[in-house]
């Protein structure tokens, strides 16, 4: 792996706030900084995106927002909805939670269903799915990224930072292994410090994301 500078951490990270008292001031600080650090996007609830990409207008940032967040447990019909609705708003990618609960329960139809129809109904948009890994067993992790995959995900996201546990460097190791170059792997939760991104990327993520991009950066050129 090469040597990373400033531009090619801040090129991989998703500049996140989804928690729930975010307020405008917070997502315009957000969209500030994520302009000035050259972040990939910005990472948002549906209700801010308008609002983001006015911000973000004239700028290279992206704005990704989340579908069936944080739980997965919408109905298909309410994660197409929203889907497309959030298209029409200017989203540019969807992180999108997989159904936990069908996974759980070993009902793989309507997880492959669940996803196929989000992703036919918005095929412009880039789409990462978030399995959450800290629900799920190595054979279950297996199963649900193949399901991705032949759903036509771009993108395999570990987890939400709502669940039990973040990213870990193992769980990216083992989706690296099953999508090879086919998909991005995003790694997400927990992921605080230049040392922590370096060891993602390694481990074969793609993108990263994170609310603590600011500090990284920071943290990241001090120690050059």
């Amino acid at each position: 792996m090469k040597v990373l500078n400033q531009l090619d951490i801040a090129s991989v990270i998703d500049h996140t706030l989804l928690r729930p008292d975010a307020t405008y001031a917070g997502i315009k600080r957000l969209c500030e900084e994520a302009i000035h650090f050259g972040f990939y996007s910005v990472c948002i609830n549906p209700c801010f995106i308008e609002m983001a990409k006015e911000l973000l207008k004239g700028s290279n940032v992206r704005v990704t927002t989340v579908i069936g967040f944080p739980l997965g447990m919408n109905s298909s019909e309410i994660k197409v909805y929203e889907s497309m609705n959030v298209s029409l708003l200017g989203a540019d990618e969807l992180d999108i939670v997989v159904n936990i609960g069908a996974l759980k329960s070993g009902d793989w139809d309507t997880v492959r269903k669940d996803l196929s129809d989000v992703i036919m109904a918005t095929k412009r948009l880039i789409h990462k799915i978030i399995i959450e890994t800290g629900y799920l067993d190595d054979n279950e992790k297996r199963k649900v990224v193949e399901i991705a995959l032949d759903a036509g995900s771009e993108f395999i996201k570990t987890s939400t930072g709502f669940g039990p546990q973040g990213a870990k460097i193992k769980d990216v190791r083992l989706i690296k292994s099953i999508v090879g170059d086919a998909a991005g792997i995003k790694a997400a939760g927990g992921i605080r410090t230049p040392r922590r991104v370096i060891d993602m990327l390694k481990a074969g993520a793609t993108r990263i994301g994170t609310s603590s991009g600011v500090k990284i950066m920071r943290e990241f050129k001090k120690g050059q």
